[in-house]
């Protein structure tokens, strides 16, 4: 196989794991407090504790993930449309 052949059948590769990552688990952890719900601070003597709750995710700990995301969008779309 040749070089561009072989990056193609890796992409596709790697694209339909995503898809199918997507299909199995919609949800991922949420980016900014890492599926904590809340910001981890230390007190005076180094001791973790929570601290406010994410304002990314507003404590639900979960976000949808972009290909899910790109999919409902398509979804509503197609929906929408053959109404």
């Amino acid at each position: 196989m040749t070089l561009p052949a072989l990056a193609s059948a890796c992409l596709l590769a790697v694209t339909l794991c995503y898809v199918a990552l997507c299909a199995v688990s919609p949800f991922g952890n949420c980016r900014k407090c890492r599926g904590f719900g809340f910001h981890l601070k230390k007190d005076r003597k180094g001791r973790l504790k929570p601290g406010k709750v994410c304002r990314r995710c507003h404590g639900d700990r979960k976000r949808i993930r972009v290909g899910r995301h790109l999919y409902n969008v398509a979804a509503r779309l197609h929906r929408n449309g053959t109404r």
